[in-house]
């Protein structure tokens, strides 16, 4: 953009660089001649009864989608843009309105409407000239000034370091209401991208890794493959010359071999096709050079196949699964690379069938199968989709025209993924962390780390909703996701049923049921951070624990210090001392062996009602265990004589509990509280210290009557933080 821009009169203006040779392309694209271009471009503005020969390129790639469309903006657009960059040159020599034209090019080659055309236009306008957003509002409407708006540069001046990172949020921001922000964007960067050999090394480099790190996972993000593509392939000759320079060697060496097997596959695949009756196309797709590359890394010697992939494309989505049927049946089909984006959509909206065949010389050919309309959403992204604000045609049974309500879209659905495609719910989650990182260092290499995470995954909520997550996000991303700052109380998760803890890596498909504590006290802890994968979670939590840090009075422990202080206080007091009365301890049980003390085992302390079995201990005593303890199997097995024990008229008993949760403030006192609710007594009590956020309570208790304790273990299960209860003979067996 306007560093590109040099006045011609200017002394300082940049003599042009030789340009290093372009790098091999994975598709064909006509390139404006822009010497020719800039000429044309010179000749001044022409009457309004034709269009300027200049925009001759950008409008036939238009009609060949818009074949009706009205070209006045677009001639509109080009005067005020040639006029405004009249005497502004690129560091390359071309006239500057030629990088402007380029662009508009581009969109115009992957189908974008008119009015994205207009503001690409003019998106350098506002930065370079004297041209104020309030003309370009007054002379093309307020959709065109937004998207020009929208990439306009923030003042160095104004912003120093900061100008870049605030560019970038200040485009996401306005993408979050109009994704054709950004598709000009990407398009203005591809361009600059391809002329970049007139820069110093340093400023290609620097260019190059912004591209890398922001523009091409937004490029993926968005669908635009065909940008994404030439944008990675300029990006690998900046930053790894050499092995750029290797693959392209590779690629001129296996086009020189004379040999041609993905050829040959597709003629097959043709001939199959036409047996079956399926109308299809079938091409070959050579692979672009950073693809050619991650396949010699994984795979070394490379092969015939290796270089490109066959894609066949078809008239409905069914044919897509009869080709699959045919090629499946009449190849030998390698099982492990069929993949069904189809029933399945990636979250960028890409969908196709992948497969591959084995040849007989033992080559895979990989095969990719979609619709025509498939293929243009996977070429062109949200560019295809055009209009956010316009319903497609059929949409709702008035063909185009604006959306009833009026309105930009605004995600729609709980999970806005499916509901509007135009505003993708990874984008929904960007924007609401970006607001909550008011500082511009934190923002850019949040950003950075957020778009690294290029794959996702969908869970779903208890209440059968979905949410969109990056691979790796675990209970506390989907907690931060579904419940935004009210996670804070979060105290645990059900993942497909099971209690899990809240750093549980989630998988694709996962049923996720999060557990919401009602004490209003329960805060996230300094844990959850190294749990948290998500931009939304961190910044959440980070805010979260900075502002209780705030708030605790000097010397007094924040709520989590608090809690963990009680629990390591209970888990270090000495257990009571305790000398059972007979009122529990043995009378309740009846010996057959005469005048010997009975005792309830302390291992899994039975209680009347549960099956019991005796044996002799030291003293000559008789110890009574439940038949299903983990001692008393151990010592059947060894051969031990067994002493007849049943139970007596008394119902009172004692009884050893277990009580798994997780750490928050005043549980202990809680469950105290339960406990003697039901009127049980603490015989004795031990805390362990917590161990990621999960806490093991072992409680022996006196009870009046054993008829009480199904009811005494609900109540202790009510306590929010708990989530089991169970009789101590559970864990030792």
């Amino acid at each position: 953009m306007s560093a590109e821009a040099t006045n011609a009169a200017t002394p300082g203006a940049v003599t042009p660089v030789p340009q290093s040779p372009p790098a091999p392309r994975r598709r064909s694209r006509s390139r404006l001649d822009l010497r020719r271009l800039g000429r044309a471009a010179l000749l001044g503005p022409t009457g309004r009864d034709r269009l300027p020969d200049a925009i001759g390129h950008v409008v036939e790639a238009h009609r060949a989608h818009f074949p009706d469309a009205d070209l006045e903006p677009l001639r509109h657009a080009y005067v005020l843009a040639e006029s405004s960059h009249r005497g502004q040159m690129r560091k390359s020599g071309e006239p500057y309105i030629t990088h402007p034209l380029a662009v508009t090019l581009i969109l115009a080659e992957l189908g974008a409407e008119t009015t994205t055309l207009t503001a690409s236009l003019l998106h350098d306008t506002v930065e370079d000239t004297a041209v104020t957003l309030e003309q370009v509002r007054a002379g093309f409407g307020e959709e065109v000034a937004y998207l020009v708006d929208g990439v306009t540069k923030l003042e160095k001046v104004d912003y120093g370091a900061a100008a870049e990172p605030e560019t970038f949020r200040k485009m996401l921001v306005a993408t979050g209401n109009d994704v054709r922000v950004m598709s000009i964007k990407l398009a203005d960067r591809l361009h600059n991208m391809r002329t970049l050999g007139v820069m110093r090394r340093e400023k290609q480099e620097r260019i190059a890794k912004v591209t890398h790190e922001v523009l091409i996972p937004l490029a993926e993000r968005l669908g635009v493959q065909v940008l994404k593509t030439e944008l990675e392939d300029l990006v690998f000759s900046v930053l790894h010359p050499e092995d750029h320079a290797r693959t392209q060697e590779l690629i001129a060496g296996n086009a020189a071999s004379g040999e041609d097997p993905l050829g040959e596959t597709a003629e097959a695949v043709r001939g199959v096709l036409r047996e079956a009756g399926i109308p299809a196309e079938v091409v070959v797709r050579p692979r672009h050079s950073v693809s050619v590359h991650r396949v010699s890394l994984k795979r070394g010697q490379l092969r015939g196949t290796d270089f490109g992939r066959l894609l066949v494309l078809v008239n409905e989505d069914a044919d897509c699964y009869g080709v699959l049927g045919e090629l499946h049946t009449c190849f030998t089909p390698v099982v492990s690379e069929f993949k069904d984006f189809i029933a399945v959509p990636k979250f960028n909206l890409y969908q196709s069938l992948h497969t591959a065949v084995a040849r007989e010389d033992g080559q895979v050919t990989e095969v990719l199968i979609r619709t025509h309309r498939m293929h243009k959403v996977a070429e062109a992204g949200v560019i295809a989709l055009g209009n956010p604000h316009v319903a497609p045609p059929g949409s709702d049974g008035q063909g185009e025209g604006e959306r009833p309500d009026g309105e930009r879209p605004d995600g729609g659905g709980p999970d806005g993924e499916r509901a509007d495609p135009t505003r993708p719910g990874w984008l929904s989650r960007l924007l609401t962390w970006q607001a909550a990182a008011p500082d511009t260092d934190m923002f850019w290499t949040t950003l950075r780390e957020d778009l690294a995470q290029d794959r996702e995954i969908t869970v779903f909520r208890a209440d059968g909703g979905a949410l969109g997550l990056p691979e790796g996000a675990t209970c506390v991303d989907a907690a931060y996701a579904q419940y935004g700052e009210d996670a804070h109380s979060c105290i645990g998760a059900r993942v497909n049923g099971r209690l899990a803890a809240l750093g549980t890596v989630l998988r694709d498909g996962d049923r996720v049921q999060l557990l919401m504590g009602q004490d209003p006290a329960s805060e996230p802890s300094r844990e959850w951070l190294d749990h948290a994968h998500t931009p939304t979670a961190r910044i959440a939590i980070q805010r979260r624990l900075a502002a209780r840090a705030a708030e605790a009075p000097a010397g007094e422990l924040p709520a989590e210090g608090r809690a963990e202080e009680e629990i390591r206080e209970a888990a270090s007091a000495p257990e009571p001392s305790f000398e059972p009365d007979a009122s529990f301890r043995g009378p309740g049980v009846v010996s057959d062996r005469q005048g010997a003390p009975v005792r309830l085992a302390g291992c899994c302390t039975p209680v009347p009602g549960d099956e019991i079995v005796g044996f002799t201990v030291r003293g000559g005593a008789v110890a009574a265990h439940r038949t299903d303890c983990a001692t008393a199997v151990r010592m059947l097995a060894a051969g031990r004589e067994q002493v007849g024990v049943r139970w007596g008229e008394t119902t009172a008993c004692r009884v050893t509990l277990v009580a798994e949760s997780f750490g928050r403030p005043h549980l202990l006192a809680d469950l105290t509280e339960a406990i003697a609710a039901e009127g049980g007594d603490i015989v004795s009590a031990t805390v362990e210290p917590p161990v990621r956020q999960r806490v093991r309570h072992t409680y022996t208790l006196h009870l009046p009557d054993a008829a009480h304790l199904p009811a005494l273990m609900r109540a202790m299960r009510d306590v929010p933080g708990v989530f089991d209860v169970s009789r101590a003979a559970a864990a030792t067996q």
